[in-house]
Order: structure tokens, then sequence, then C-alpha cells
């Protein structure tokens, strides 16, 4: 049974990040700059960002906040995205989501340019994604930290059987697309799926990602399958610390018994989720300055 530690994985490439970033600096007296737009105080959201700014503290990256009040406008938003789409010294941009309800997501995320959309969220990228023969300038994040840790654990993607649960526009639709991309045979389940266990205990590679604290029991497992959690559900708990815990989709003591192998949470996905974005923020700032 392998516990896919994800925490030393991104510890790996983000180390090997830093050192592109000095060479990068010593050669073009530059390093690579990373925008993120906030919008609102959730708690969520303000924790990730604190992550990717420690992140880019760490690999030497330039880091810029634009927090914005949840009573703003649409169009303040979109002018905070035109400011970074301009300036040269920022790389890559991020809107951190989910926005407000309010919002016009999609007409917020066109207004972000393409070469520095380094979520992989711009309509293009996942659209070069689901095209045979052509390639995003950027994949999302945490479905490329999943794809990352099979390859990583030398877990076989090609040919087998996998298994999406959730079809969101961050998670569960890239990771099918990039799923396929490595020759597996890809099924996904939501809402409305029937008989969701049956469908999930054919799958050799499972990715949970429903937002649905232990939804996937043992019962719905192969023996021997691969599980990636990438739920991040926070439930109350008296003695933790900050009052709560987070755990996955995946019931993890049940699934011990039954999967080859499975990624913690928190500890699994989540790290290579930042890991991937400051990679891809590296990729921009290379193209950008045209450094190899």
């Amino acid at each position: 049974m392998l516990i896919i530690d994800g925490i030393s994985e991104a510890e790996q490439i983000r180390s090997s990040i830093a050192v592109e970033v000095s060479r990068m600096k010593e050669s073009t007296g530059k390093v690579p700059g990373l925008a993120v737009v906030l919008v609102g105080q959730r708690q969520d959201s303000l924790a990730y960002v604190r992550k990717k700014i420690m992140a880019c503290h760490e690999v030497g990256f330039r880091f810029s906040l634009s927090e914005l009040p949840e009573s703003c406008t649409e169009e303040e938003v979109c002018d905070a995205l035109s400011n970074y789409n301009k300036d040269a010294s920022i790389h890559g941009i991020l809107v951190q989501l989910p926005l407000p309800q309010h919002f016009d997501e999609g007409k917020i995320l066109n207004v972000l340019s393409l070469e520095k959309d380094v979520d992989g969220f711009h309509p293009l990228n996942i659209g070069n994604l689901a095209i045979q023969g052509r390639e995003p300038l950027f994949i999302p994040c945490t479905p490329k930290g999943c794809i990352q840790l099979l390859l990583r654990s030398d877990v076989e993607i090609v040919g087998k059987r996998a298994v999406v649960i959730g079809r969101s526009n961050i998670v569960g639709l890239p990771t099918f697309l990039l799923l396929q991309r490595h020759h597996a045979t890809v099924s996904i389940v939501h809402a409305y799926s029937e008989n969701p266990e049956m469908i999930t205990r054919e799958a050799d590679i499972l990715v949970a990602a429903a937002g649905v604290p232990n939804l996937v029991r043992g019962s719905w497992l192969k023996p021997g399958a691969v599980v990636l959690d990438v739920g991040i559900n926070p439930i109350e708990d008296p003695e933790s610390e900050n009052g709560y815990r987070l755990i996955g989709d995946v019931c993890f003591e049940e699934a011990v018994k039954i999967a080859s192998a499975i990624t913690p949470v928190p500890g699994g996905v989540g790290p290579m989720t930042v890991a991937m974005l400051l990679q891809n923020t590296l990729e921009a700032a290379k193209r950008a300055l045209h450094f190899t």
C-alpha cells in the first residue's frame, strides 16, 4: 500500500524551479512574476492565496496581490486584470475562484491575457487541451498535479480504466481531458450518474473531485485501484487548533485497505497544485523573456 506523498514530490519540483529562477536572474536580471486577483474574504480563498505567496517567496518569484471587496463591480475586477496584462514584470495572472455569485466568471476570465493564464482556464487553453494534436499554453494546475503524481509514482496510465468523480471546469473536466491525452479509457461520474458505485468499481485509477466529504466508500473501489483524492472539506473538530480539520472525498480509513496507492488529505494533491502553478508561471516567464 503506497501513500502518495504530495508534499515531498512538490518540494522536489519547487527546488528545481528555484534553480531555474536563479539561472534566469543571473542571465536576464529578471525573475518570474505572479499576480493574484482576490475578490471578497472567503476563508478558504485567503488560505490558498497565503500558500501561493509563501511558495513564490520560496522560489524567488515576484508576487503581487490585488484585493477587492465583495461589493466591487465586474469592471473593477476587469481593470485589475487589464493592468496586470500590461505589466511586463508579471508573467502569470490568476483570479482566485470561486468568485462571488453575482459575477460572470466567463466574462472576467476572457479579459485575461492568454499568455499569462497560468491557471489554464481560458476557453482557448481548455479548447486546445480537448483537441487532438493541439497544445494548450497552460494546463490547469490541479489536473496537471494529479497526472504528475501518477507519473512520478510509476502508475501505468496508458490503456487503463480511469474514473473522474465531478465535472467542474476547474478539476473534473480538464482531468478527464488530460487522462484521455495519456491514453486512459475515461468515464466521468456526476450528480446525474446512475449507479456511481458500479462505475467507480471498474476504475484502475480513480480521481475524486466532487467536494463531498467521505463520498467514496471502500465498497466503491476495485481492489488495487490507485486513488487520487482532490477533495478538501473542512469538518468541525473541537480538538484541532482551528476548530476544524480537512478530510477528502474518499473515506481514507476504508480506502487504504483496498487501494494499492492513495493520496492523503491534506498533503496529497494540494501541494502539487501550488507546485504546478509555479511551473506554469516559470514557463510563461521563459516564453516572455525568450529564455531557455
